[in-house]
């Protein structure tokens, strides 16, 4: 059964329309409509639809000029004459027309004078670029090296250009002879009901189009949030139910929040260039002579130390922050008494060659608990709940080592296809961290990168991808892609 836009688009063909343009003016319809509907009459047989794509080649506005003009080494060899001293030739025109004589052999350089060689005719290049001053046109008649020469000077760009031919065949005129008259028009069928039916009456007399389910619509692609922010969004939406509080900080932070406070050693390998940015400032610093002496000696905890003599200059040297834990040390430094429950998600810094899984900059999830008679039991349940709330039901822990927590673990996740994968740290901070701020019951930290998180969840191979603008990965990945794991 046909619809009325197919039926009538198949009496224009069968009329001795080819080209759906024509058609579309003759119908009064779009163009895309016509070519949609001749795809219907194709598939039923009804008419033979020829596709051809074709390369159509026009100027650039450079070579537009050089039409009009002629090229820089023809517009050289004009100014010749008997000869020209290099010097002279200061014109950026000119200069550029010096190689492309050169190559073409029609002039020589003889102590200095460029002279030319003899009479040079027009060549391939010069031809293509008259035939396509007149406007744009496919290669026929032109010479295919003349063509690639002038678009690898940038003076030619190409495109391609669909066509389509349609043809009625038997069937088709079979079927318009069933359909003349009065019964034809009767057998023509509408795609939707109208008002105009329904008060007339006509609709008894008018088959309807059958809808096929399994044909291909046209894809939409509503606004969405990007499935980066989502993630984000997601894991933010977690830590506020679980009861934490979000905190910010500063992307700049001193040496002393960044490292020290964290005790880690002023000549630790994590302070060297190639791990950490560096800025030409300075910071002011809190009172740190609970730090210093942390690190000379341990002070009253039992510790050691570092030993040596902890400098205050290194402290004040500011830093792109290379961890969030820089801001929940200083956020806990302003809130010694419990209870304390804390998280931020933000960006950190670090020197890392971009590849598909480092970029210089990413975002952690770090969170903090501080409160009377919390042990590290609460921190592996904590840490339980939240990746069951992610979606990853499996998890479990194994010991691991970082320098301002001990004792510390690694949870690890089980991804099918992959096993178990390492999700980030915890651990509960030394009494070296905390009790220069005079905190003195147990802190329990954890954190993990966010970007790792959201390559497993989205099932990304790229991490750059996550902060591109690639407008097809965008739609591809459907809103509703945190299911479970």
């Amino acid at each position: 059964m046909l619809t009325e836009s197919d039926a009538k688009v198949l009496e224009a063909i069968a009329a001795g329309e080819q080209d759906p343009k024509a058609i579309a003016d003759k119908l009064g319809m779009k163009v895309e409509a016509v070519r949609a509907s001749a795809d219907s009459l194709g598939e039923q047989g009804l008419i033979e639809v020829k596709k051809t794509v074709s390369e159509i080649f026009s100027l650039t506005g450079e070579g537009e000029a050089y039409s009009r003009q002629g090229l820089p080494e023809r517009q050289l060899l004009e100014r010749l004459g008997q000869g020209v001293p290099l010097s002279e030739l200061r014109d950026p025109t000119l200069k550029i027309g010096i190689g492309w004589i050169k190559k073409k052999g029609w002039a020589v350089i003889e102590g200095g004078v460029m002279r030319p060689s003899g009479h040079v005719s027009a060549g391939e290049d010069e031809a293509v670029l008259q035939a396509l001053h007149g406007g744009p046109r496919d290669a026929s008649g032109l010479s295919a090296s003349a063509l690639a020469a002038l678009k690898g000077r940038g003076l030619v760009t190409s495109s391609e250009q669909k066509s389509w031919l349609y043809r009625p065949t038997e069937k088709a005129r079979a079927e318009l002879a069933a359909r003349s008259g009065t019964a034809g028009e009767a057998a023509v069928t509408i795609k939707q009901l109208t008002p105009e039916l329904l008060k007339s009456g006509m609709w008894r007399d008018r088959r309807f189009t059958p809808y096929d389910v399994t044909l291909s619509a046209e894809r939409l692609f509503p606004g969405k949030i990007h499935p980066y922010q989502r993630l984000l969004e997601k894991m933010r939406l977690i830590m506020l139910e679980m009861g934490f509080a979000e905190i910010r900080g500063d992307i700049v932070q001193s040496s002393f929040w960044n490292f020290d406070a964290l005790f880690q050693p002023q000549d630790h390998p994590a302070r060297e260039m190639q791990d950490t940015f560096y800025l030409s400032t300075k910071a002011d610093l809190p009172d740190c002579s609970g730090v210093k002496e942390m690190h000379e000696r341990g002070g009253n905890t039992g510790s050691t130390g570092w030993g040596g003599c902890w400098s205050e200059e290194v402290a004040r040297q500011e830093v792109l922050r290379t961890h969030t834990t820089a801001v929940t040390i200083k956020y806990l430094a302003d809130h010694p008494e419990p209870p304390v429950k804390a998280f931020c998600i933000d960006r950190v810094y670090r020197r890392e060659s971009i590849d598909a899984t480092h970029t210089p900059e990413f975002e952690q999830l770090e969170g903090v608990i501080m409160d009377r008679g919390v042990t590290f039991a609460n921190l592996l349940g904590l840490l339980k709940e939240f990746y069951s709330k992610m979606g990853f039901h499996q998890v479990r822990f194994r010991p691991g080592y970082f320098p301002y927590t001990e004792p510390s673990v690694e949870p690890e996740v089980w991804i099918d296809g992959l096993g178990w994968v390492e999700l980030g740290g915890a651990g509960v901070f030394r009494r070296e961290v905390t009790a220069p701020f005079g905190i003195d019951h147990p802190v329990l930290a954890w954190g993990l990168g966010v970007s790792r998180l959201a390559m497993l969840t989205l099932g990304l191979k790229d991490l750059r991808l996550l902060y591109q603008s690639d407008l097809e990965w965008l739609r591809d990945t459907p809103i509703s892609v945190y299911g479970g794991h």
